[in-house]
């Protein structure tokens, strides 16, 4: 599996790529997810233009998963990651996401974290597996920030189905 930068081609792409991705969470009763919009054109190119969205491709160098991050209080942020369904179940998810943890060791960085579904099976339990923990409420390593984005994500509707904060710490070793 090959990871590099987003080409500014390929930003119609990963909105498909993100649509696939969500048609699954209809079988969970989430219709609503799968029904949400994927980032705009603009904000994919504000990450893609900021070095933070990269792409899994396939043999044919087109991409099939992506993932964007932010910088939060001193961690790699996963803002977002899909994986079209064709591609799933063969390691793309985990290889953007040890892509982006090597990123954030050169960067010195501390850790990564993400928000997500707390039932969902690919979700939560996924991240669990590759080394995430959830961050409780009193947690002195959810920070500020991710409190804000939490806000934000309730206020975007994503409340509506438990929502977990997670932290994988770096070490000079990937998992």
């Amino acid at each position: 599996m090959r990871i590099r930068a987003v080409a500014p081609s390929e930003l119609p792409l990963l909105r498909s790529i993100e649509r696939a991705a969500g048609e699954p969470f209809r079988t969970l009763g989430m219709a609503a997810i799968a029904d949400d919009e994927p980032p705009s054109l603009d904000v994919l190119e504000g990450y893609r233009a900021a070095g933070r969205a990269w792409v899994a491709v396939d043999g044919a160098d087109r991409p099939v998963a992506y993932l964007l991050a932010d910088t939060v209080d001193g961690a790699a942020h996963i803002e977002q990651v899909s994986v079209h369904p064709a591609a799933a179940r063969r390691g793309v998810g985990r290889a953007l996401i040890e892509h982006l943890a090597e990123v954030a060791r050169r960067e010195g960085l501390t850790a990564l974290t993400l928000t997500t579904f707390a039932e969902v099976p690919w979700n939560a339990p996924y991240y669990a597996r590759l080394g995430f923990r959830p961050l409780a409420d009193e947690d002195p390593a959810l920070t500020d920030g991710l409190r804000a984005i939490g806000r934000a994500e309730a206020a975007h509707g994503l409340a509506a189905w438990p929502r977990v904060c997670m932290r994988r710490d770096l070490t000079r070793d990937p998992v």
